[in-house]
């Protein structure tokens, strides 16, 4: 996993969320011994970062409170930098999802205009975070932030980091901004309808709605409003793309390529790059960066990318993630029946599943008497090992993952 940023969370809180909890279920939590977890928090209450929390708030919320060692596993199994970007797109920029996403730009638009016309951030992209950060507010998380936070600012790696998370959560309670019984969220500590740490909440939330409250989680004005002020703040530029998608030259090295090696648009048209339909490159962006997210298995997708990709990427420091809230919010603006698929094909024979598809391969297992619970779409650890065992049935590899091969083996009755 990558250094962990002021925004680090689950990655979304959709399916990447779901994905994490998977790995946890798989990845026994550590034994945590309670009279250490205690002496820690003693000792947290006398550092400079709870210096604004008086002892009364540090005692009301800490008094009693265990540990969750399941937490601990997650630190390492994020779902953007742990699968392949064909499944982690799959998961995330699928057609069930563009149709929200267009449903809530409906359904919000007065509000997302005005937020727009305010910060210059498209109301596109405001609605793409929204839909991979909680799927449009349908998944918050359950956890308990002060005990998220408070295990992860005495047990395992980054602890300086959530120490200071952990004093933001309670200054958030002391203050009455959000109620107790609201504040839960990731295992990391993310929280609200687009997911901010509690450090951010201070830094970019809105009272947008006018009621005097800075409320992302019951208000998605606010929690757009939000998001549009954090990209704001990273470095948005008003009337620019996040970048495109192109086609390379054949053979083209794009070794020495990067987000952060960005050269002006002639130069890449000089090298040959076009549009990924073949039109000439726009004059859209000054300057741009090339990644190409599956370099490392062969090929793929190549994107051209400005400085409001790295808008995107500073909410969760991936480029995987950026380009899932870029792409989705590119087909929420689009017409309707754009393809979901990139131009260019990931370098697989195996492509990643929708989650409709999941829901489709989840039925085909149960009907194969596998006990792995509901077609829900969520990949957790029962449906990972009905997965291997049909895997072995079939001399397929043996890996748990859900992919294209065995579903279609599943559908034509293997």
């Amino acid at each position: 996993m990558k250094p962990l940023t002021p925004l680090l969370r689950r990655a979304a809180l959709c399916l990447p969320f779901v994905a994490t909890a998977a790995f946890a279920q798989e990845a026994p939590a550590p034994a945590l011994d309670e009279a250490q977890f205690r002496a820690c928090l003693r000792q947290l209450q006398s550092t400079p970062a709870f210096r604004a929390i008086t002892p009364a708030t540090f005692a009301r919320h800490t008094d009693g409170l265990r540990p969750d060692a399941t937490v601990l596993p997650l630190l390492n199994r994020q779902p953007e930098f742990s699968l392949p970007p064909w499944d982690y797109l799959a998961m995330l920029v699928d057609a069930e999802r563009v149709a929200d996403g267009r449903a809530a730009l409906a359904q919000w638009r007065e509000a997302l205009a005005r937020i727009e016309a305010q910060s210059g951030v498209p109301a596109a992209i405001a609605v793409g975070v929204w839909g991979v950060e909680s799927n449009f507010g349908r998944n918050l998380g359950t956890r308990p932030l002060v005990t998220s936070l408070a295990t992860l600012s005495c047990f395992g790696r980054r602890q300086a980091y959530f120490r200071g998370e952990f004093a933001a959560a309670l200054r958030i309670l002391q203050e009455g901004h959000i109620a107790p019984d609201k504040l839960t969220g990731s295992w990391a500590g993310a929280f609200g309808q687009t997911q901010f740490m509690p450090s951010t909440f201070f830094r970019s939330a809105v009272d947008f709605d006018g009621d005097g409250r800075r409320d992302i989680v019951d208000s998605a004005p606010d929690a757009l409003a939000s998001t549009a002020r954090f990209l704001q703040n990273a470095g948005w530029r008003r009337g620019q793309p996040w970048g495109f998608e192109v086609r390379l030259p054949p053979g083209y090295d794009t070794r020495s390529a990067s987000r952060k090696n960005k050269r002006p648009i002639e130069a890449w048209r000089q090298d040959g790059l076009t549009l990924a339909d073949g039109r000439p490159l726009p004059a859209s962006l000054p300057s741009a960066g090339l990644i190409q997210p599956a370099r490392a298995h062969g090929g793929g997708p190549a994107f051209l990318v400005g400085r409001n990709f790295d808008a995107l990427y500073s909410y969760n420091a991936s480029e995987n993630y950026a380009l899932a809230i870029a792409r989705l919010a590119s087909l929420i603006a689009a017409p309707e029946g754009t393809p979901v698929a990139f131009a260019t094909a990931w370098p697989t024979d195996d492509p990643g599943l929708s989650r409709a598809e999941n829901r489709e391969l989840q039925a085909l297992l149960l009907m194969q008497g596998h006990d792995i619970g509901q077609a829900d779409g969520l990949i957790g650890a029962r449906t990972r090992d009905a997965i291997r065992a049909e895997q072995q049935r079939l001399g397929h590899p043996v890996n748990g993952r859900a992919g294209q091969k065995l579903l279609r083996a599943l559908k034509n009755g293997a």
